[in-house]
């Protein structure tokens, strides 16, 4: 189901074509007003209760989890993917000469906890070349091996716009015994997943771009054969039995349930959670699949208005549906963001790709007047 431009739901200008949300993602104005709740909270403290402490993190989790394609008890509460990514890096196992397959030019977060993992124990990390048509797929599958510890991926990756076959990848894997484990911060929302299918061991998600919500908050999935991992922070709200104020001070050794004991201290920010909560609802209403295919069209309207002779984009096929990369002939013209932001449109340049991500507060407008800008190259 296509949706109709949700732009009354931002405070965007109608003059701003914001066409930049795999940069960050502009809040709603249900999410600000949330966020201003939380505010309050602080403001006035006698206000928010110590079973506020919990309920409002299990909401938030209970909706992550809906989106994810998993259950509450999968999912921990984290301040960002590298957190995230970190606590995966701890948990997996990764002998002398054993790899780590990573992607080249992918998002760096997903690559310094596995090149410190792979000195610590005399492994190393093999980054793939960029294959020629950006067929990330083939190139992953091909170099599979067994000495193939661990996969680190995004379902998208973060400048071009492709995307991965991540049941190939899954399968292929399962036959070397290896883990996966996926940044999803430039797809989750956006782009329909379900643990069910992929099956990954860990998955970690931002919330300030493609979720929509506020940053330093993400989700981190934790397959259930991980949960005997160790955390990577020992605070008080994760041992069991914190829920009692009163007896904080009874020190346990035990944690909470499932992916819970791998929440960050102070994820009770009333602020950050509450305003989560309204993203996350507003994406279920919406539902993935209709925004997949709703950012879908949108991307493929520029397409169709590009001028053929500059700009090439990738194959429809290997292509994520909210993602569009932009390579020009004699690379990115060094004045082209600012020319484009001189007239109130916002893109990125990311390495030699001009990056193009709408979002359902996108109109025809704003994509005619991109399209115009960008004719007139």
């Amino acid at each position: 189901m296509i949706i109709p431009c949700q732009k009354h739901l931002f405070s965007i200008p109608d003059d701003v074509a914001y066409l930049n949300n795999a940069y960050m993602s502009p809040l709603m104005n249900s999410v600000v007003s949330a966020m201003g709740t939380g505010i309050a909270c602080k403001v006035a403290p006698w206000t928010y209760t110590s079973d506020q402490f919990f309920t409002y993190p299990a909401k938030a989790r209970g909706l992550a989890a809906q989106i994810f394609g998993t259950v509450a008890d999968n999912i921990a509460i984290v301040p960002s993917a590298s957190y995230g990514l970190q606590i995966a890096a701890n948990a997996l196992p990764l002998g002398k000469g054993q790899e780590v397959l990573v992607m080249a030019d992918q998002f760096p977060s997903n690559i310094y906890p596995w090149q410190e993992k792979a000195k610590a124990v005399e492994g190393h990390v093999t980054i793939l070349p960029v294959p020629h048509d950006h067929d990330w797929t083939r190139e992953i599958l091909g170099a599979i091996t067994e000495k193939t510890a661990i996969i680190a991926l995004s379902q998208t990756h973060w400048s071009s716009g492709a995307t991965l076959n991540l049941n190939r990848i899954r399968a292929k894997l399962d036959r070397v015994g290896g883990a996966l484990v996926l940044d999803l911060t430039q797809s989750l929302g956006a782009q329909p997943f379900q643990v069910s299918d992929i099956r990954p061991d860990f998955a970690v998600c931002a919330t300030y771009k493609w979720l929509m919500g506020p940053y330093s908050l993400g989700f981190l999935y934790v397959d259930p054969k991980w949960h005997i991992a160790e955390p990577l922070e020992h605070n008080w709200m994760n041992r069991s039995g914190s829920e009692d104020f009163t007896g904080l001070t009874h020190y346990r050794d035990t944690f909470q349930k499932g992916a819970t004991k791998f929440d960050m201290g102070e994820k009770s920010n009333p602020a950050q959670l509450m305003g989560a909560i309204s993203a996350l609802q507003q994406i279920l209403d919406w539902g993935v699949d209709n925004i997949s295919e709703t950012l879908g069209a949108k991307t493929e309207m520029i397409v169709q208005a590009l001028p053929d002779a500059k700009i090439s984009v990738l194959p429809k096929d290997i292509r994520a549906p909210h993602y569009l990369g932009l390579f020009f002939a004699d690379g990115v013209p060094e004045n082209l963001p600012g020319f484009l932001s001189a007239q109130n449109i916002f893109i990125s340049v990311r390495g030699p790709v001009l990056r193009v991500t709408p979002h359902l507060y996108v109109s025809e407008t704003d994509i005619s007047r991109f399209i115009g800008a960008i004719g007139t190259l």
